[in-house]
């Protein structure tokens, strides 16, 4: 047979399987695609068996396809095992009436044909088949006009000879193998021993620490199988003598004699030759169903055994075979030499089968022992879902005809049905599958229920705060942990929520038991309560109702459903109200359902645009009140003026002297305004009356509305104080107006109509200031929330992924599960999962990150994020308010919502200081009056408007009023108010144009008193990404030169997603200058210890390098270190050229392994002393050293590490030169952590620090009475972040960094920190200023009001205190808009005074804690040169510094002595 023509078979690993469903979608899927014959998936061994071509798919390809279903597919051996394959020789019998074409595509299109080939002449065809998938008969049924060649196949057995021969030559040997820790371990152990040659099958078990393994004995020695494990690192002896698989003389002839092989199970067999007998054996010293499953392919691969079932309960073998070929003792002994050959066989019967062939009695020569009843056994199944009879009649009829089954009778009462059957043709497990197949819940009793995702009736749901999640991964964690737990249906997790949704069977387990599930998992976790606002709620608009009929209608419709908890419908405003449970039914559905009622029924429309946030309605309404007030206040002012001139005027022209009634009647009528229209009623008052109504009524509308809200609750704000004293002023004025006329009084009243317009002008003023700054603030909040999309086009697909058709709907349409299309520059409308396409996707409007981050199938996507170049189909995993992005846009709100502590303080204070300036202007009108009918002369002295033509009591209560009015005027606390608000608003407004965003006034507040700050290292600290530092090569460069090896590794490495991987390809490109690289074949990684492959095509890369290799070596000396002399360069470039020529045709292919010492060992390399040193060296200084062999050579060595921030160390100098201190905490190991703590000079490290204990060390901080503020890059930090006083996330805000931090600083630059911090106390510092001048106004105000320095002269108007307040507020607000003037100090301005001071810290004076607990690893203590060293080192740093600044003058020359204690940057292998 033409090996060309083989067909292999590969086992995949398959994680992530629930249900018998899933088996089903990947036998589908897999089973259609080209070049697979044949799939079998076992979701108890969690494996997917496949035969396929190889000429169209490897096993990469598939397990690929698998991967891509959103399963974990994993392949622990890669090599292919080949299939057996058999051609049938068939001859047309009748007249052929289809085209040869027809036959040859109809069989090509049956699953396990391979090949077909026709010869017309000879009327044949010859079909190559997998015997194990399809047999002869099947094929002769899909073309009748073909009979089977006997003839022929005898001819063509004979090709089969050599075969037989070879397998009846293999050795089984065991051997045992020890040292093996995973699967890894034993994948290598097969990958590397499956190759050698005379090695036909090996498996390794991890369990059994065992090898079995089948080999040809004349072509490989066991000793030398055994030195080849021993190589790997593996200890290996033979556990028992190798063992022939016995096959007799007779049976090999029988072989070459054989039959065409029926499937397995096939019943029938082809009457012109078969002869099929029956015998059962029982099998002792099996123990698993791997044991099971070993025997059944052992067999089933032998010609003459036409069906095999093993049963591991009854120890028993069922085989049918061929009794004219072998005989039943030949079968024990096959079955005897199964490995591990432990079993001890026994016939326990043989039967004849019928057999049709005229001449099966005289083959018939084995004496027949007849059972006539097989054994039986019984089960009792337990069926949920049976309604009625007719259930009962269709169970029974259906599972009655399976093989099998002797009786069934279903009982509708008991809910069960208790079934007959032979144990050797099914089992419980089939039969409950059979009948659930129907459509009914089947349980076998005494075994807990198999749950399906579509649970019964008994399904609860709970929700769970979840705390301490960073990543996807805690996501998946958790996810895959509470799967398994008994009695847990479904859960799906919320990252940026915190919360878990679990679906869960109440007769098992119990929200608080699933809670302490996760805390096991490490996670904090509680019951949420208020389960409700896990559910969906839909508002909806339904037209189309005309009566109440109606409305009973769709409401008992919808409650009918499935999912929908509860639905009122109101017909007088026409809207639905709609709770729903989103994992059954979405909002699509159930509009649908009320428009097949005949009704139509639309979305309420949401205001998308976020105006509830930018203030606009209040900036609005505060400008209208401060124009009414203006328009009417500035006429009031200019009568106001015009009388005190004339006043004074007057005033002169009497010498001061008071005047008697006649002549204040007389000036009165002399001036126009004065004239009275009526009695009592003059010019001047009712112009003020008018011009006051519309201010007080309309200007003070909502002054009056927020001060009845105020008393309402009992308290008294500002607003309560402003009514209270412009209703005084108005009311009092039209009072003693009203009584002037009534008394028909000759001289005109004084009134105070123009305090209220004056007062709320002022107060109008501030408010809208204040309004427009809280406005800015918001329009990031509002930015965020346009980034939503409005629309999603949702596709339907079909079985094979083909598109069927699209909508356009509403986003918040969109159901959990959708599959969504996003055309290239389109928005994501909600979160998912890329189940088709690849694309670059814009995330930097949430992540913050500008490079555009690639796109493929199993990818996640933020809503809000753009797709730049490909189109895509993603999976909505996350939709309305659970998206990333609203999570965003609720955390920006809930912190803009907070209050500073101060400001809180003020808020207090306005509480009682407003009874207490009532108590204070009550206080001041009785002692007023009491003075005034005491001591009349003291009011005619002071009061600046006394005339004697009023009577003597009007005038001293007019006077008591005016002191008592203008003291509620002028102590408004308006400005106290004001003094916080505005300052957080214009700092946290700075802080956003600085790329600093300040999430309220807390976080600002709290900045400026952090003592302590701690920094994560990865992201923060160091960028984040590996980089190569080094690259050493350890073999002379005559043999391999530097430039090949980077050809060799870069090649091997571009087929790796490990980040180290992408370091080193990233840093072959740049050296070799090139884009493309070679070409790499049979790649395969093993996690942990690193990569094997087989690279080609490099020569072009050195052939391009090598006209400037001399350049490039002198480019690179301070990155590579080449041990030999360069002077081969040359010679070396010559060679190349050489090769370069005589290879174009033929390229050379190297044989590369990269990775850890382990795995270099494992393939056999000896790594010496000299590069082991190298390697520790290395990794003291925190980097990862990987190591390169090239043809079994080890030749080079690369250092990787992840790089500092070029800015973090100044920025921790400023800090420290704050009077902050600097921690640096980090998961990483204690090495690399001291390393980047002495680049930029941190003296206390925590190492080896998990994110839980990241939060207990914060504590810790906080508990020894410490502010800290904690600076991470979001995601294992989330948690601390939370937990500091002030989370500082850095960077590219990261989802959760966003949640969990207080400050974000959108620029990647660590000098935001020490900006953040400034910002600040600076706010803080103004913040202080304003209530100065708050309060300055109104402790020297209100005395002054008051009347207390009336003997001084000082007497205030009640317009003046007005005027004061509103000035108070205003000088408030200008004093917070003067921050608007802060500036960021810039690299530069930081770096020329700090340069002079930065000095890089020696290991020694670096203390590393490890872990949770406070043990640190001190450095070793220093010795007293060394201390002399230091503290000169230090004095004379002290000194330079001093020098500098006073010449203001900076070297950048180093410090001489640091080179004595060792500076620590420097790499000395590095340099040359």
């Amino acid at each position: 047979m033409d090996p060309s023509m083989g067909v292999n078979s590969v086992t995949i690993s398959v994680e992530g399987m629930t249900c018998n469903s899933c088996v089903w979608t990947i036998e589908q899927q897999i089973g259609k695609v080209n070049g697979v014959h044949h799939i079998k998936v076992s979701l108890e061994e969690k494996n997917a068996t496949i035969i396929y071509d190889p000429k169209l798919q490897t096993p990469k390809t598939l397990q690929e396809a698998i991967d891509d279903m959103g399963f974990d597919a994993v392949l622990h051996n890669p090599d292919p095992f080949p299939v057996l394959t058999d051609t049938l020789f068939l001859t047309v019998t009748a007249s052929l009436t289809l085209p040869w074409d027809h036959i040859q595509s109809t069989l090509l299109k049956t699953k396990g044909v391979t090949d077909i080939k026709i010869y017309p002449q000879k009327r044949t065809v010859a079909v190559t088949i997998i015997p194990s998938i399809v047999n002869a008969n099947q094929i002769k049924e899909l073309v009748p006009e073909l009979s089977l060649d006997t003839g022929t196949l005898e001819k063509k057995s004979g090709a089969c000879e050599d075969h037989s021969m070879a397998q009846a030559g293999e050795v089984v040997l065991k051997m045992k193998v020890e040292g093996m820790t995973c699967h890894s371990c034993t994948s290598t152990i097969e990958g590397k021993i499956g190759k050698l040659q005379g090695v036909q099958r090996i498996k390794v078990s991890l369990d059994n620490q065992e090898a079995t393994i089948v080999y040809q004995p004349h072509l490989i020695s066991v000793e030398e199988m055994k030195k080849q494990i021993e190589a790997m690192g593996f200890p290996a002896f033979v556990k028992k003598q190798p063992k022939y698989l016995k096959l007799g003389a007779i049976d090999v002839e029988r072989l070459k004699n054989t039959p065409v092989k029926s499937s397995e199970g096939s019943q029938q067999r082809s009457p012109s030759y078969t002869n099929d007998s029956t015998a059962t054996f029982i099998i002792d010293g099996m123990h698993c169903k791997s044991c099971v499953s070993n025997i059944e392919s052992t067999l089933s691969a032998l010609q003459y055994v036409s069906s095999i079932v093993v049963s591991l309960e009854n120890r028993s073998a069922i085989v049918k075979y061929n009794a004219s070929s072998v005989t039943p003792e030949s079968l024990r002994k096959a079955i005897e030499a199964v490995s591990p050959g432990l079993y001890r066989v026994s016939i326990a019967s043989e039967v004849e089968s019928t057999s049709n062939s005229p001449s099966s009695s005289s083959l018939q020569k084995i004496p027949l022992n007849v059972i006539s009843q097989p054994l039986t056994q019984e089960t009792v199944i337990n069926i949920d879902g049976m309604t009625c009879n007719s259930c009962v009649q269709s169970i029974e009829g259906v599972i009655s005809k399976k093989p099998g089954v002797k009786s069934i009778r279903v009982s509708l009462a008991n809910s069960n049905g208790t079934v007959e059957y032979d144990p050797l043709l099914t089992s419980p497990e089939t039969l409950r599958g059979a009948i659930e197949d129907m459509g009914f819940d089947a349980t076998l009793s005494g075994m807990t229920p198999v749950q399906d995702k579509e649970e019964g009736k008994t399904s609860s749901k709970c929700y769970i705060q979840v705390t301490g999640m960073t990543c996807a991964s805690c996501v998946a964690n958790i996810e895959r942990n509470l799967r398994r737990e008994e009695g847990i249906y479904s859960i799906l997790v919320a990252l940026m929520a915190g919360k878990a949704e679990v679906r869960y069977n109440p007769a098992v387990i119990q929200p608080p038991m699933i809670a302490e599930f996760i805390r096991e998992l490490g996670f904090g976790a509680t019951v949420i309560e208020n389960a409700d606002e896990g559910d969906g709620v839909l508002e909806l608009v339904v037209r189309g109702m005309t009566c109440a009929s109606c409305v009973h209608k769709i409401e008992s419709s919808l409650t009918k459903h499935r999912g929908i908890l509860y639905c009122s419908v109101a017909l007088a405003t026409n809207k639905a109200h709609i709770k729903y449970d989103p994992e059954i039914i979405g909002p699509r559905d159930i509009i649908h359902t009320i428009e097949s009622l005949g009704f139509e029924a639309s979305l309420v429309k949401k205001d998308r645009s976020a105006s509830h946030l930018d203030h606009k309605r209040e900036i609005r309404q505060w400008r209208r009140s401060f124009l009414v007030s203006l328009f009417f206040c500035i006429p009031v002012m200019g009568l106001m003026i015009y009388m005190m001139v004339m006043d004074h005027h007057f005033a002169t022209l009497h010498h001061n002297q008071n005047m008697s009634k006649e002549e204040m009647i007389n000036l009165h009528s002399s001036m126009f305004l004065e004239r009275q229209i009526l009695p009592g009623l003059s010019v001047m008052n009712l112009l003020s009356f008018l011009l006051c109504v519309p201010v007080q009524f309309f200007g003070g509308w909502y002054f009056y509305i927020q001060a009845y809200k105020a008393l309402k609750h009992k308290t008294a704000n500002m607003d309560v104080l402003i009514v209270l004293a412009t209703t005084i002023a108005f009311a009092y004025s039209l009072v003693i107006l009203l009584v002037a006329m009534y008394e028909r009084a000759k001289v005109n009243p004084i009134t105070f109509f123009d305090t209220p317009p004056m007062l709320f002008v002022f107060i109008a003023l501030g408010r809208w200031l204040e309004h427009i700054a809280k406005g800015k603030t918001s329009e990031a909040l509002a930015k965020l929330i346009s980034l939503q999309a409005t629309e999603a086009t949702i596709v339907t697909l079909d079985s094979d992924n083909i598109l069927l058709s699209e909508e356009q709907v509403d986003v918040e349409l969109v159901q959990r599960g959708d599959i969504i299309k996003v055309v290239p520059g389109g928005k994501f409308p909600v979160d998912g999962r890329v189940i088709e396409g690849h694309s670059m996707v814009d995330e930097s409007l949430i992540t913050g990150e500008a490079m555009p981050v690639a796109k493929k199938p199993g990818s996640t996507v933020i809503a809000g994020s753009i797709n730049q170049n490909g189109s895509l189909l993603i999976c909505a995993t996350h939709v309305g308010a659970d998206t990333t992005l609203s999570q965003i846009v609720k955390l920006v709100e809930e912190a803009q919502t907070s209050k500073a502590p101060i400001q809180q303080f003020a808020d207090k204070l306005s509480g009682y200081f407003v009874p207490f300036i009532v108590f204070v202007s009550i206080a001041t009108l009785l002692v007023w009056i009491v003075i005034g009918f005491l001591n009349f002369e003291i009011v005619e002295t002071y009061f600046p408007g006394y005339n004697r033509s009023i009577s003597r009591t009007e005038t001293i209560i007019r006077f008591a009023f005016q002191a008592s009015i203008t003291v509620l005027c002028i102590a408004c606390p308006c400005s106290l108010g004001l003094a916080t608000p505005t300052a957080v608003m214009v700092g946290t407004g700075v802080g956003a144009q600085n790329g600093i965003l300040i999430k309220g006034g807390e976080p600002l507040e709290m900045a400026h008193k952090v003592k302590v700050v701690v920094f994560d290292k990865t992201g923060t600290i160091t960028h984040g990404t590996p980089v190569v530092n080094q690259v050493k090569v350890l073999t002379e460069s005559n043999r391999i030169s530097h430039h090949k090896i980077l050809a060799i590794v870069g090649t091997a490495e571009s087929n790796s997603e490990h980040p180290l991987g992408a370091a080193i390809t990233k840093y072959c490109k740049q050296e070799l200058d090139t884009e493309t690289l070679g070409t790499c074949i049979d790649f395969q990684v093993v996690p942990g210890c690193g990569i094997s492959c087989k690279v080609t095509n490099i020569e072009g890369l050195l052939h391009k390098n090598n006209w400037n290799i001399e350049d490039n070596n002198i480019k690179n000396a301070s990155l590579v270190q080449i041990d030999a002399s360069n002077e081969q360069s040359s010679t070396s470039s010559s060679m190349i050229i050489d090769a370069q020529i005589s290879n174009a045709f033929n390229a050379q292919q190297y044989k590369v392994l990269i990775g850890n010492r382990e795995w270099m060992i494992r393939n056999g390399l000896v790594i010496n002393n000299n590069v082991d040193y190298f390697m520790t060296e290395h990794e003291r200084k925190g980097r990862t050293a990987v190591l390169v062999a090239v043809d079994d050579e080890l030749c080079g060595l690369i250092a990787i590490a992840d790089t500092v921030k070029p800015e973090a160390e100044l920025a921790i100098h400023i800090l420290k030169s704050m009077g902050l201190e600097v921690v640096l905490m980090t998961g990483d190991n204690s090495k690399t952590a001291r390393s980047i703590a002495s680049q930029v000079g941190i003296t206390k490290v925590f190492a080896e620090v998990l994110p839980s204990h990241k939060v207990a060390k914060v504590k810790q901080l906080q508990e020894e009475g410490k502010r800290v503020a904690m600076v991470g890059d979001g995601i294992n930090d989330s948690p601390a972040l939370a937990m500091a006083n002030v989370g500082i996330a850095i960077g590219t805000g990261t989802d959760v960094a966003i949640e969990a931090a207080d400050v974000v600083l959108i620029r990647n630059d660590l000098l935001d920190v020490v900006a953040s911090i400034d910002l600040s106390r600076k706010t803080v510092k103004r913040i202080r200023i304003n209530f100065v001048f708050a309060l300055i106004y109104n402790l020297v105000g209100i005395p002054i009001a008051a009347g207390v320095f009336m003997p001084i002269g000082l007497v205030l108007q009640p317009w003046m205190g007005s005027a004061a307040m509103a000035a108070s507020s205003v000088s408030v607000v200008l004093s917070s808009l003067f921050l608007k003037l802060y500036r960021k100090p810039t690299y530069e301005s930081y770096e020329l005074p700090a340069r002079s001071q930065i000095g890089q810290k020696s290991p020694s004076e670096i203390s590393v804690h490890v872990g949770i607990d406070d043990t640190s690893r001190n450095s070793p203590k220093l010795g007293l040169l060394d201390q002399i060293v230091n503290y000169s080192r230090a004095s004379i740093n002290s000194l330079l510094s001093d020098k500098r600044s006073l010449n203001s003058v900076v070297t950048s020359e180093p410090d001489k002595h640091s080179l004595l204690v060792g500076d620590f940057r420097e790499d000395d292998d590095t340099a040359l």
